[in-house]
């Protein structure tokens, strides 16, 4: 099959973007779009390229003093009447338009056209981000080959809409349990019915005060929330056991080990089991590269509310930030899409940090 990322389109980021798009690419199958860009990659003499699984990597050896990574995921969520592309005036709309072949564009653009950077620069195309982490193409390549990773700062290209957004929150997930005792729902007096103990703890939910974290100037909000609930057994049975799952956003001046401990006193009295976790990530703002960065920006961070891979970078010691042209807001909806202007402007900026000018 004719790879579709032409010269004329690895020229402008636009193109490519459609170009990109148009390549479905859904989790666990991204070997075409991984064949296309290890394609380009393997022709561009200033780069050596490497591959793991459906994961590309290429870099530069330049001698400079200090290494930055650009990192983007290949796949998307499944389709959802959105592919192919479609251009509607200055919005291009698509199945992972926004969360983030636009950034995976940017990205492989100044892969191909940028021979000189300031900075040696490790360029990152990952799979299978979308879904579990025992598939994500950086957890793989973080035990196959660690060593292509090391570097002195990370932009994730993650949708950002144009600004930067600063480290990541953790993220936990909990079951907390309420028991009782069956009965026959003819005479429940018998029994103990263990959705309705389920009250108290969706009352705490409820009442729970958010944190609200500010870290190197930028502002956390933490959210804890009720996310699915279970229980019964039969239309005649009073139920003796109700699961509610629980979803705990929080900022990342907390490990892990307090969110839970911070849970586990939410939810005094109950049973409660983890079955999620990942840290969260700090501002990483003050490595060089990082100020460069925001030097070409021009605007201040924002604190990025939600888990990103920045997380798996800071876990390695390595400060990373997320910046991309998509809009979050839009990830994963039917109208996908991303403003043409923001790609430019993306562009414009990564290529201003790069180049030093």
């Amino acid at each position: 099959m004719e790879n579709p990322l032409t010269p004329e389109v690895l020229a402008d980021p636009v193109k490519l973007t459609r170009a990109l798009v148009d390549i479905e690419s859904v989790s666990l199958d991204e070997k075409h779009i991984a064949d296309c860009v290890e394609e380009v990659l393997r022709g561009v003499p200033h780069l050596s390229t490497y591959r793991h699984g459906n994961t590309v990597m290429a870099r530069t050896e330049l001698g400079r003093a200090q290494r930055v990574v650009l990192a983007g995921h290949l796949d998307t969520v499944p389709i959802n009447n959105n592919f192919p592309s479609e251009l509607r005036g200055d919005l291009l709309y698509g199945c992972g338009t926004s969360d983030m072949k636009s950034g995976v564009a940017l990205a492989l653009n100044l892969a191909v056209t940028v021979a000189d950077p300031r900075y040696d620069v490790t360029y990152f195309f990952y799979e299978a981000e979308e879904i579990e982490a025992r598939y994500n193409g950086l957890t793989l390549v973080s035990h196959a080959h660690p060593q292509w990773l090391e570097a002195d700062f990370a932009v994730l290209l993650e949708p950002t809409h144009g600004v930067v957004e600063a480290g990541c929150q953790g993220t936990m997930r909990v079951v907390v349990s309420t028991t009782g005792a069956r009965a026959h729902s003819a005479r429940s007096w018998r029994g103990s019915n263990a959705i309705h103990a389920a009250g108290e703890v969706l009352r705490r939910l409820e009442g729970y005060e958010a944190r609200r974290v500010e870290i190197d100037g930028c502002a956390y909000r933490e959210g804890l929330n009720a996310v699915k609930i279970g229980g019964g057994v039969a239309g005649n049975v009073i139920p003796d056991r109700c699961e509610i799952e629980v979803n705990y956003r929080f900022a990342p001046d907390r490990t892990p080990e307090q969110a839970q401990e911070h849970l586990r006193e939410v939810f005094a009295g109950y049973e409660m089991r983890v079955t999620d976790s990942a840290p969260g990530a700090a501002p990483g703002l003050t490595a060089a590269p990082a100020q460069e960065f925001l030097a070409a920006v021009g605007a201040a961070p924002v604190g990025k509310l939600g888990w990103t891979d920045v997380a798996r970078f800071a876990a390695m010691g390595i400060p990373a930030l997320n910046f991309g042209p998509g809009d979050p807001n839009l990830a994963h909806h039917a109208d996908e899409h991303v403003e043409l202007d923001k790609i430019r402007a993306g562009d414009a900026i990564l290529r201003r940090w790069l180049s030093g000018v």
